[in-house]
């Protein structure tokens, strides 16, 4: 293979048969169960970087099914963002991430540095409830609950949250381990899509872990929940900062 051709076709690990292809990226039926809890600002300064500024002492709790996206298939993930803000403008930060399909996890660290780890998630209805789990390996360390569509939702606001930008912290290092890059990376949902939007009483319950420290940012009080569906693009992302510079 000449230097050339290695340019041409690197864009993805491995060379020869990259795990996902090249994005853009469409999901269809994106389902979330978005639980909003109180925790402890301290908690949340060790955690976020700056030059971002914590918005609230709220974490945004996660559940997503994605039954169609396109170059990733058929995953279920969940994780934490945190709410803040970038020269003035709202938006999340997205603290950890959890799944179960390794084309979204390696797209998803690669391209734009989201904290992806392999875990077993489930999202599903049980009964009258909207019902979330995250096992990391056979240890259960997230359980949300919300009553299944107690009252709808407007989906214009909600669609005008999900457009607000996410932010990433993109970590690449040497083959000495030292860091190559560490950025922090802007990216947006787009073409957004709200099917139904509904809320209800809700729950969420997060356990010690220490490869999947959820509970470092504690649950002391659930401030709103939304369950909603959605078609959207995950759009491709730019460097805001560069922390080696």
């Amino acid at each position: 293979m000449k230097i050339d051709e290695v340019k041409r076709n690197a864009f993805a690990m491995p060379l020869t048969s990259p795990a996902f292809p090249p994005g853009p990226y469409r999901f269809i039926n994106r389902e979330y169960l978005i639980i909003t809890y109180r925790t402890d600002p301290a908690a949340l300064e060790r955690v976020v970087p700056e030059p971002l500024k914590i918005a609230a002492p709220h974490v945004k709790y996660e559940f997503i099914r994605m039954p169609d996206s396109s170059g990733f298939g058929d995953y279920t993930e969940s994780g934490q963002v945190i709410p803040i803000t970038y020269n003035g403008t709202p938006g999340g930060y997205v603290h950890s991430m959890f799944l179960d399909d390794e084309a979204p996890i390696a797209g998803g660290r690669e391209i734009w540095g989201f904290p992806k780890k392999l875990a077993n998630v489930s999202f599903k209805v049980e009964t009258d409830t909207l019902v979330g789990t995250l096992d990391y390996g056979r240890i259960r360390v997230a359980t949300g609950t919300m009553g299944y569509k107690y009252r709808t939702l407007d989906a214009a606001a909600i669609a005008r949250a999900v457009v607000e930008p996410g932010f990433l912290l993109k970590i690449v290092p040497n083959p000495d381990c030292s860091p190559r890059i560490c950025e922090l990376v802007r990216y947006y949902l787009e073409n957004v899509t709200v099917k139904g939007a509904w809320t209800g009483p809700a729950g969420i319950e997060l356990a010690q872990h220490a490869l999947a420290p959820l509970a470092e940012l504690p649950v002391l009080e659930v401030v709103s929940a939304a369950h909603f569906v959605a078609d959207l693009t995950l759009g491709l992302g730019e460097v805001v900062h560069d922390y080696l510079k």
